[in-house]
Order: structure tokens, then C-alpha cells, then sequence
């Protein structure tokens, strides 16, 4: 191997989510064959031992891609010199727990965490999945002085994985056919764009024509997809999550096709689409292949598409809100 190494950190590197990404990370399966990876896993005291034999399992896979495992409880030491850091773990929501608690919870997490990312390489990419990812981000993005915030991004791509399923089920056609965007919050206020999303390079509206069903069960399933993967197995999406964790961090690094987007949380220009600047926004963006992204500039947008538009930057510009005492920077 020629490259040099890269050094990933994973927060709650212990839990579903942590353990489903752990071992495709270090297959070389992301970064590649040719690229040594280099783990840093880091956890809560209560849950180091768990993630020992995580460590355990990884090295006995034998991946002659993985140049070392370091698991520690310190976020300092997790992000030291790191390149990219996944931050998985966060607060889940309990019993009769409002979505503002979730967040008033999460928030000295990620302003901890925010802070420590001083430590990392300058150019680390940050990749927030724990939920709610988009106003997590945000605080870690606000909390860290020396990294740009245009380096900061939450997971939508689960989103843009759940639509894609539905519709290549509806159309008769591959999942890599459809090409769609998500607007907005990692919530049940996204907006799947079927108007401006096209399958095999038609228009979504022109190869399904029943609007009804897009509006209606289409948009509803995406949107509620996680309650309903949890009343089916009793337990969160993990393996999903961790997959299309993996597909935001290939879209980042590799040139995105002529034609195609992806859907990532970044913090937003301003001049896009109506969205206030600096909120975590969710566009339909492309890359270079340079680990930077883009929003796509000049989609039609709709009197409907506009409205959902405004419904999700709403509830960010109400997130934002709640934790508004934590956005020092």
C-alpha cells in the first residue's frame, strides 16, 4: 500500500449503528484496496468493553486494509489528527420524550465533541448521524473554531436510500435508475422531491403519473420509515443507517455523474432555495470528488414544492431556536 493512512474516528462505536460500518470501513471497502485505515472508536466509559470486542472482531477479519484500532472514552484523544469523523453516537429518544427535549439532551454532547474537533487534521471531513443529525451538526460545526463549516454535514442519504426503494418498487425498475433529493430536516418534515427527480432520465411525474400516490403513501412511507422499521423489529435501523452512511462519505469522495445529485445536510449558503443562511439544510448537492460539495443551482421549484420547502425550514429555524444559547462561534 502506497497511500497514506486514513484516520476515521466513529462516536458510540459500540452500538448498532457503530458496529454495522465498523467492518466495511476497514475492509478498505470505502476509502479503498490500496488505503490503509487507521480506527479511532470512541465510547462512553460504560460502553468500552463492548467496544473491545468489537476491536476483537474487526482484527480477526484479518482486512489487510486496517493499519490499527485505538478505542478510547475522550473525545480529544478519538480526533486526534483524524481525516474524517462519523459521529454515530448521540441520545436516543425515550418514552414520552418531546423532539425539543432530544435536543436540549444532545446538545453538550456535540458542543463537547465540536470543541475536540480542534484537535483533528484541518481538513477532516464531519459526517453527523445521530439524530436529530441536522441541529447536532450544527452545534458541533458552531462549537468548533479552527475547521470551516462547510466541512460539516448531516446524513440525509438514508432519506434519499428509503425514496429511491419505494419508487424503483413502484416503476418496475433498479434503485440505481432513480435519481431524487431531499429538502430539509432528517425528520418526518422531508421532502422527497418527485418533481424535480427523474428515473432512467425521465421525470419521475412522467413514468409514474399517479400523483396521488406520490403525494400521499409514497411520501408517507419515507417519512415515517424509521417508526415503522421499529415497530416491525423492535429495534432502530442500523445496518441502513450505516450504509447510507458509507454512500455520503463515497459521494463526498468520488465526482458525482453529469446529471445526478445526492442528498447531504450542509450548512446553507443563503442564496439557495430561500433557506436562511447557516442553517443545516438538506440540498440536492454534487462533488468534485475532492471531499467538497455544491448545491445544485437552479431546480424548478413549485407553489407544492415550495410549501414543503418552507414546512422542514421552519422546524430547523425552531431547532436552531432551542439551542441558540449552545452556537457560540
Amino acid at each position: 500500500m502506497k497511500k497514506p493512512v486514513v484516520k476515521v474516528a466513529v462516536t458510540g462505536a459500540a452500538g448498532q449503528i457503530g458496529y454495522s460500518l465498523l467492518f466495511r470501513i476497514a475492509s478498505g471497502e470505502v476509502f479503498g484496496q490500496d488505503t490503509p485505515v487507521q480506527l479511532n472508536l470512541l465510547e462512553l466509559p460504560a460502553a468500552i468493553k463492548s467496544a473491545e470486542g468489537t476491536a476483537m472482531e474487526i482484527d480477526d477479519c484479518g482486512f489487510p486494509t486496517l493499519a490499527g484500532i485505538n478505542i478510547s472514552e475522550s473525545a480529544e484523544n478519538a480526533f486526534d489528527g483524524i481525516h474524517w469523523a462519523l459521529f454515530v453516537g448521540s441520545k436516543p429518544r425515550g418514552p414520552g420524550m418531546e423532539r425539543n427535549d432530544l435536543i436540549r439532551d444532545n446538545g453538550p454532547i456535540f458542543v463537547a465533541q465540536g470543541k475536540a474537533l480542534n484537535r483533528a487534521d484541518r481538513g477532516v471531513q464531519i459526517v453527523v448521524v445521530g439524530n436529530p443529525c441536522n441541529t447536532n451538526a450544527l452545534i458541533a460545526q458552531h462549537n468548533c473554531r479552527d475547521i470551516p463549516a462547510t466541512q460539516f454535514s448531516a446524513m440525509t442519504m438514508l432519506d434519499e436510500n428509503r425514496a429511491k426503494a419505494q419508487l424503483a418498487k413502484k416503476a418496475g425498475v433498479n434503485v440505481g435508475d432513480i435519481n431524487i433529493g431531499i429538502w430539509g430536516n432528517h425528520s418526518s418534515t422531508m421532502y422527497p422531491d418527485f418533481e424535480t427527480g427523474t428515473i432512467a432520465g425521465k421525470k419521475i411525474l412522467d413514468v409514474i403519473k399517479d400523483r396521488a400516490w406520490l403525494e400521499g403513501d409514497f411520501m408517507k412511507t419515507v417519512q415515517q420509515r424509521g417508526a415503522a422499521i421499529i415497530a416491525a423489529r423492535g429495534k432502530s435501523s442500523a445496518a441502513s443507517a450505516a450504509s447510507a452512511c458509507i454512500d455520503h462519505v463515497k459521494n463526498l469522495m468520488h465526482k458525482t455523474p453529469d446529471g445526478k445529485w445526492f442528498s447531504c445536510a450542509v450548512p446553507s449558503d443563503g442564496n439557495s432555495y430561500g433557506v436562511p443562511a447557516g442553517l443545516l439544510f438538506s440540498f440536492p448537492c454534487r462533488s468534485q470528488g475532492n471531499g467538497k460539495w455544491e448545491i445544485v443551482k437552479g431546480l424548478p421549484v413549485s407553489d407544492y414544492s415550495r410549501k414543503k420547502i418552507d414546512e422542514t425550514t421552519k422546524e430547523l429555524l425552531a431547532e436552531r431556536e432551542v439551542v441558540k444559547d449552545l452556537l457560540i462561534k
